[in-house]
Parts: structure tokens; C-alpha cells; sequence
């Protein structure tokens, strides 16, 4: 597997192009197509990434196998831990292991940026990916509802991950 670090606007483009496929494939069974639209142009845009890599310091990586665009995730550096903003996989390409060799990735990162801890946000209701993060190690530390505007909010578990 390949990790395609995004920095140009074509890569970006592709990687809100993905997100937008990704988000809308997988998260209608928990949320509004409205809440989803709002969050792709609100957090996954080519303008969202742009800010969040130039300004947020987020590092994004495309998820490549044998010529197949799988998934990304994004990282962003914390005072105190790394923050995994996002993990997405493409459907045909889950349970077969590609989100914990991003999540691998994603803990060599953590050294780099010499972090102790890497925490991440996840929907209460997405089961079957608070089982994933459990398997992997990751304890829940918290529950927060953020409100992200439009009337939307997240309503999430904090899951901490100790290297």
C-alpha cells in the first residue's frame, strides 16, 4: 500500500472529490443527507483542505493499492497528542485491513511529530467503528455534542490511543 501525502490543488481536488463519495456512501444510515452535505463543504471541500493543510497544519494522505484509490485519513498535531481527524475507506475496500495499515501510518506519524498519545472523535452511533478503534487499542476518555452550525451537531465519543 502506498500513502500519497496531498499537497498540490490536483490533489487536493481528488481528495474532496473522494471524501465527498466516501461520506455520502457511508454515512446515510446515521445522519441526514443535508447534515452530510453540510459537513463535506463544511469540513472536506477543496477549500476546507486547503485551510486546514495551510493553516491547521493537517497532513493528508490518499490511500493507493495496485493503482486503486482505497481511502485517506488526515492528521493534525496537537499540543499534546495527534490528532486523526479522519479515516475513511472506500466500502469495497473494508475489513480487509487497509484502515488499521492507515491507522499504523498514522502512530509512525505520532513519533515524528514526537507525540505520546493520538486521539480522534467518533460518532456515538457508528458502532461497528468504535469496535475497529477498541480492537486497535483505543480507550474512550470522553463525550462531547459540538455544534457546527446550520442547526447540525456532532455528537461524538473522545477515544485516546497511548503509544
Amino acid at each position: 500500500m502506498n500513502f500519497i501525502n496531498i499537497n498540490s490543488e490536483e490533489e487536493i481536488k481528488i481528495l474532496a472529490n473522494l471524501a465527498s463519495e466516501i461520506w455520502h456512501e457511508y454515512w446515510t444510515v446515521i445522519l441526514s443527507i443535508e447534515q452530510i452535505d453540510y459537513m463535506v463543504d463544511k469540513f472536506q471541500s477543496e477549500l476546507a483542505i486547503k485551510n486546514q493543510i495551510e493553516g491547521e497544519r493537517y497532513v493528508y494522505n490518499i490511500l493507493e493499492d495496485n493503482g486503486n484509490i482505497i481511502g485517506y485519513f488526515g492528521i493534525a498535531p496537537k499540543e499534546d497528542y495527534l490528532f486523526l481527524s479522519k479515516l475513511y475507506i472506500k466500502k469495497e475496500f473494508r475489513n480487509c485491513g487497509c484502515g488499521r495499515l492507515a491507522f499504523n501510518k498514522t502512530k509512525q506519524l505520532a513519533q515524528q511529530f514526537n507525540k505520546k498519545s493520538i486521539r480522534l472523535t467518533v460518532n456515538k452511533n457508528n458502532i461497528n467503528t468504535i469496535k475497529a478503534y477498541e480492537k486497535w487499542g483505543f480507550k474512550t476518555i470522553d463525550a462531547v455534542v459540538t455544534d457546527i452550525g446550520n442547526g447540525f451537531v456532532m455528537d461524538d465519543y473522545i477515544m485516546e490511543f497511548e503509544l
